[in-house]
């Protein structure tokens, strides 16, 4: 997992939202992140909400709401956990630049 993912976040991110398949072996790694590592990044982030959408053929992805509503995502589609892990943790860390 990403180490920026095991601390508290900016203040600045205001909701992370996690879309995958619940069946696709693309939504694979997303979905073992997901089991893996929900639980520490909520630890580390008690008032973020996080939040994890499963529906039939939708493509793995991430987004991140920042202060003043600017949001952005990434592509997770056919990622092994590790890559979700480092691609989530570049999204989160987008938030200096996202004002």
């Amino acid at each position: 997992m990403a180490s920026v993912l095991r601390k508290a976040l900016s203040p600045s991110i205001r909701e992370i939202r996690i879309l995958c398949c619940q069946t696709s072996a693309s939504s694979l790694g997303t979905r073992q992140f997901v089991i893996n590592t929900y639980e520490t990044i909520k630890k580390a982030n008690p008032d973020l909400p996080i939040m994890i959408r499963e529906a039939k053929g939708t493509p793995a992805r991430a987004f991140a709401r920042f202060e003043r509503g600017v949001e952005r995502h990434v592509s997770l589609e056919g990622l092994d956990e590790k890559s979700v892990g480092e691609k989530i943790g570049e999204l989160v860390s987008s938030s200096s630049t996202a004002a």
